[in-house]
């Protein structure tokens, strides 16, 4: 059984045991998770679509690591004779899926 979920502005297709890094929720390592905007279930019937989500659905992981990705880097350089060098780290959440019922 696999489902389509929506956290932090996008969608991700997950089946049970499956480990994602989603957007930085709040939660301790260790801590259970839900997630109840389900678009879409599928599996061996015929997948079941929400409008805009399925009704009754959820889908349960456990926070593994709470994180920053890799160091991303901008480089711009004028005419002019300077250049500026900017860094971002952006956080995540990784989420390793338990369970999905609905």
């Amino acid at each position: 059984m696999y489902a389509v979920i929506r956290t932090g502005g996008k969608q991700y297709r997950v089946a049970e045991g499956d480990v994602l890094r989603i957007e930085k929720i709040t939660g301790d390592i260790g801590a259970e998770v839900s997630f109840t905007e389900v678009l879409l279930l599928g599996g061996s019937d015929s997948p079941k679509v929400g409008q805009p989500t399925v009704s009754g659905a959820k889908v349960v992981g456990k926070v593994l690591a709470q994180d920053k990705h890799r160091r991303v880097l901008h480089f711009r350089k004028e005419k002019e004779g300077w250049t500026r060098r900017r860094g971002h780290r952006q956080p995540y959440t990784e989420v390793k899926v338990t369970s999905i019922s609905g």
